[in-house]
């Protein structure tokens, strides 16, 4: 029997954008199944966990994160803009999104989508809170076009809010956030971390 990981993210964080691909792999080399959870971070989430929007963080941690970004990028040969054209951006339809694509296509599909989603944010200069951008990507990955409708349906938005509430339970308070046999990994930072555990279930 495999194990589970639960993989909360927004779908504008950088920090997802860099750790999705070295995330998927590890996933894959241990033949875990991941369950793809994108959650309302901002609007749900930090209220109740203490954490603020980027443009209220004080100064110093707002520069210290450009400093970080621009290691990683370094350090993971992934291209990224530290401020990009379509950044702050509301993740919600994008995350409604790639629940839609996991309802419907499962989860490799929606990590897929995801993948591109968070490409276009930080690389790629693209609006994802723009349908016609959304469009575009699920052709670009070869998916349904009827997704984007779908992701506006009653089913897909709860399923949206049931993610955010078990990203509480569990004790999530940022993105991207691993959740592995009950235990809570935060940060693509922590993904060694990640694969030790699962190495140590195998």
């Amino acid at each position: 029997m495999s194990t589970t990981i639960d993989y909360y993210f927004t779908p504008q964080s950088p920090w997802t954008y860099l750790g999705h691909e070295r995330f998927a792999q590890i996933a894959r080399a241990a033949g875990a199944t991941v369950r793809v959870l994108p959650i309302d971070l901002g609007g749900k989430v930090f209220p109740i966990s203490g954490g603020l929007p980027l443009g209220q963080r004080a100064p110093q941690r707002q520069a210290y994160r450009l400093l970080e970004l621009q290691r990683y990028s370094d350090h993971l040969h992934a291209p990224l803009n530290l401020k990009p054209k379509y950044f702050p951006v509301s993740g919600d339809d994008a995350s409604r999104l790639i629940i839609a694509v996991d309802m419907h296509d499962g989860s490799e599909a929606a990590m897929k989508i995801g993948g591109a989603i968070f490409s276009a944010v930080w690389v790629r200069e693209r609006h994802i809170a723009d349908e016609k951008v959304l469009a575009e990507l699920l052709a670009e990955c070869g998916m349904p076009a009827e997704r984007l409708e779908q992701s506006f349906s009653q089913a897909v938005q709860e399923r949206y809010e049931a993610n955010t509430q078990q990203a509480i339970d569990a004790g999530v308070f940022g993105a991207p956030s691993y959740v592995v046999d009950g235990e809570l990994f935060w940060g693509q930072d922590r993904l060694d971390f990640v694969e030790r555990k699962l190495m140590a279930g195998a």
